[in-house]
């Protein structure tokens, strides 16, 4: 008697269960599906709120008349563009409303979405989770392949590499920054050692974290170093409170 194997058996390995069709998740599918239409949605309902009306509205008469009494910004619409999207959700193709607005000096120019800036093809979560993975020890292929599936191969290592070094050049801006502005009135440097992959092996690194207490109470973080080279406080932790200012 013949058996079905792509049906997993009772005594099957864990690692055996998405096996043929039991890769196929209804549910992931379901709700990518939806994804394009939520985010057109969005991009609809900015627009609407920008022109005050909805798509084939028109001005009312006493705004026609009188553009004073118009409650968005004047203007029309021309169509839309289709850009790609790659999020968590993984790549998606969406239809990008156009309009051209009215300016003081009577001319025109491009609206502009909030929700999928201009040249974004990424949304910030997707980058992070890029990142994330390369930091956790993986070369640019690497990671290209670990998210494969998620991205629909959408990302290569070239959009990994461009990826880390935004996320590099914005860790050297932050650090980099003036704190003169900031009305900080006690310091808590802490530090905790954490568990890291460098060169493909598993070590351990000192953080010393410098927090910033302001004037009303809010915490605020200034800065982090590693310290690669000290030795493992006792417990893994250190902590002490130091008052800058009465």
């Amino acid at each position: 008697m013949k058996t079905n194997s792509m049906k997993p058996t009772a005594d099957a390995a864990e690692g055996d269960v998405f096996l043929g069709e039991n890769w196929f998740d209804p549910l992931e599918a379901a709700v990518r599906t939806r994804v394009r239409g939520f985010i057109e949605e969005l991009l609809e309902a900015e627009l609407d709120a920008a022109l005050a009306r909805k798509r084939y509205e028109r001005p009312s008469l006493a705004e026609t008349a009188d553009p004073a009494k118009a409650t968005g910004a004047a203007g029309h619409r021309h169509g839309h563009r289709e850009r790609q999207l790659i999020g968590t959700f993984g790549p998606v193709m969406v239809r990008v409303p156009r309009a051209r607005l009215e300016t003081s000096d009577g001319k025109t120019i491009e609206w502009k979405n909030a929700a999928i800036p201009a040249y974004q093809r990424r949304t910030k979560q997707a980058d992070a989770l890029i990142a994330g993975t390369y930091l956790a020890g993986t070369n640019t292929r690497r990671v290209r392949r670990a998210l494969a599936a998620l991205f629909g191969g959408a990302v290569g290592k070239d959009t990994v590499s461009r990826v880390w070094r935004k996320v590099k050049g914005d860790w050297d801006a932050w650090n980099a920054r003036s704190l003169k502005d900031e009305p900080i009135i006690r310091l808590i440097l802490d530090g905790t050692v954490v568990r890291v992959r460098l060169d493909k092996k598993a070590t351990s690194i000192s953080l010393l974290v410098a927090l910033g207490v302001r004037e009303d109470g809010q915490k605020v973080l200034l800065a982090i170093k590693n310290m690669a080279e000290r030795a493992k406080p006792p417990g893994g932790r250190f902590s002490t409170i130091s008052s800058i200012a009465a």
